[in-house]
């Protein structure tokens, strides 16, 4: 590997020395998913940069625009469905990104790549904010759609190898927390945006842009913080008193080895991962987006202890219910958060193919009650059973990682994971697109509102049988695709020789006691926000409650 002009990003330079508290990487995972998390809430900018110019009052293109002309206009605002392809290109740029450059990020190490997605995703920003000022939506695609997505893929995965080596006794806990962030950036990230917004905020200027300025800033001491505090383990690190399963076939497919990412690819459990992943996602995504208004339409004036259906309602009953589905999806998100940690610590007790199968089997039953619970007004079980299934939504990403390192040992589990996220850019497409051209459909045979979501959730229910065959056909990887003494020592990291295996609970106590203060102080640097984050959340959730 060639030495960097930064030598201090070099991944010789991150090796853990006797000392370190293995506790203080998870809070330097969560610095940089809570801030590139905030893509799930970009939704919060459309509104005001749909009237830019007109600032009270969209000025509307005329209608022989399309949308490639739109890109370049500076005389109109733009739609809210063009600004919407910003969101669109964020995954799709994550997955592709991490596909790409996950074997670049196993050889240069977490830092470097933690470092290069803060330039990305802020400087994206930055781009973006140029964008709003000269008022030209290709300058903002080209910022945070493409080089801001580029940060996201990088900076998602950037832990996740990391993470799994640090904590190989409690796999799934350890990259539920990191992916947790992930869930939870839009909780602070969108309250944050409202609030800079409004105080930027101007007759001339819906103060979008110096939002935009002032979040990347903050974004980006974050995210360097949480990249410059990368540490990865000495070769062949394992905790104290902690020994790896005996045997791999009878405990949960725990392999010892590892698959070199170039034969990810030529590999069936691969592939039957990728479905897995794709099957769950797309049921839970498709929900996601429609969750406000199917809750509207499904219940109607009963949110609001009135007997009439949605479309009998007038202009401020639908406000009134509109508040309410608000509180009704902030729910979901502390849900698809809470159980990101929950199912993937869990499933460290359960085994990973256990834990999804737990996913398909309940989930489908789950979107089978729907339409009954629905049809007899039964709001709880209508709402649990979408809490129980985001639930398991975000519990799947969290717990994919950790399935991963099981089958195919640890060694570039971070490469293989960017190359499962393209089921992730496939279940964006597949899972919104199946609920909404489905409800257009039902609506055009004329079905009441109030049932327009009854196939939908069948389809679902079979998408996760789908996912549960694949899971039920995976098996251990065999033999001959695990790597050879010497790929691996042509793998290994220059260094880590110098840095033998100590287990931080065997370090002499003064050692401890210091590394233990500064993991207090790292926890609490990103509880903080978090906290508040879930405090403005539930401020939401209590208008479902009211």
């Amino acid at each position: 590997m060639t030495n960097t002009p930064l030598p201090f990003l070099d991944k010789k330079r991150i090796i853990a020395t006797p000392g370190f508290n293995r506790w203080l990487v998870p809070p330097a995972a969560l610095a940089i998913h809570l801030c590139i998390g905030m893509a799930y809430g970009f939704s919060v900018f459309w509104l005001p940069l749909s009237k830019a110019i007109g600032i009270k009052e969209s000025i509307p293109c005329p209608a022989d625009i399309g949308f490639f002309q739109e890109l370049f206009v500076t005389t109109c605002d733009w739609k809210i469905s063009t600004l919407g392809w910003m969101y669109t290109l964020f995954f799709v740029f994550l997955g592709s990104s991490a596909a790409v450059w996950g074997g670049w990020l196993e050889h240069v190490g977490p830092r470097k790549a933690g470092v290069v997605s803060a330039f990305c995703w802020c400087g994206g920003m930055l781009l973006s904010a140029l964008g709003i000022y000269l008022h030209q939506f290709w300058i903002m695609l080209l910022g945070s759609g493409v080089i801001g997505g580029m940060g996201l893929g990088l900076g998602y995965i950037s832990p996740v190898s990391t993470l799994i080596k640090w904590f190989p006794d409690r796999r799934g806990m350890a990259t539920g927390m990191a992916i947790m962030g992930f869930g939870g950036g839009a909780m602070i990230g969108s309250p944050l945006a409202t609030e800079l917004m409004k105080f930027f905020a101007s007759p001339n200027d819906v103060g979008v842009m110096a939002t935009f300025i002032v979040m990347a800033a903050i974004y980006f001491v974050f995210m360097m913080t949480g990249a410059l505090s990368y540490r990865i383990p000495p070769e062949n690190w394992q905790p104290a008193g902690w020994t790896p399963p005996s045997n791999p076939k009878t405990k949960r497919m725990i392999t010892e080895h590892h698959v070199h990412v170039k034969n990810v690819f030529k590999i069936k459990q691969f592939w039957l991962l990728w479905g897995v992943l794709c099957m769950n996602v797309s049921a839970g995504i498709g929900v996601i987006g429609m969750s406000s208004p199917m809750l509207q339409e499904v219940f109607g004036g009963q949110l609001i202890g009135i007997s009439k259906t949605y479309g009998e309602l007038d202009k401020a009953q639908l406000a009134a219910i509109a508040g309410i589905a608000a509180g009704f999806t902030a729910l979901l998100s502390l849900f698809n958060i809470g159980g990101r940690f929950f199912w993937a610590s869990l499933s460290d007790k359960l085994g990973r193919k256990l834990t999804f199968i737990v996913f398909f089997v309940i989930g489908g039953m789950l979107y089978l009650s729907i339409p009954e619970s629905a049809a007899s007004g039964n709001k709880l079980l209508f709402v649990g059973a979408f809490c129980l299934i985001l639930s398991m939504y975000g519990g799947g990403f969290a717990t994919i990682p950790a399935y991963l390192a099981d089958l195919f040992g640890t060694l570039n589990v971070g490469a293989i994971h960017g190359r499962l996220l393209t089921a992730w850019a496939t279940a964006g497409i597949l899972g919104p697109v199946i609920v909404n051209y489905m409800r257009e459909y039902q609506l055009s045979l004329g079905l009441p509102r109030e049932q327009i979501y009854n196939q939908t959730m069948m389809i679902l229910a079979g998408m996760l049988m789908l996912g549960l065959l694949c899971n039920l056909l995976v098996r251990p990887v065999a033999d001959k695709w695990f790597m050879k003494e010497e790929e691996l020592l042509a793998e290994q990291t220059p260094g880590d020789k110098k840095n033998p295996a100590v287990a931080p609970e065997s370090l002499p106590s003064k050692h401890k006691a210091g590394s233990l203060l500064l993991a207090v102080l790292a926890w609490a640097i990103v509880i903080i926000p978090l906290s508040w984050g879930i405090y403005k959340t539930a401020l939401n959730v209590s208008k479902f409650f009211s």
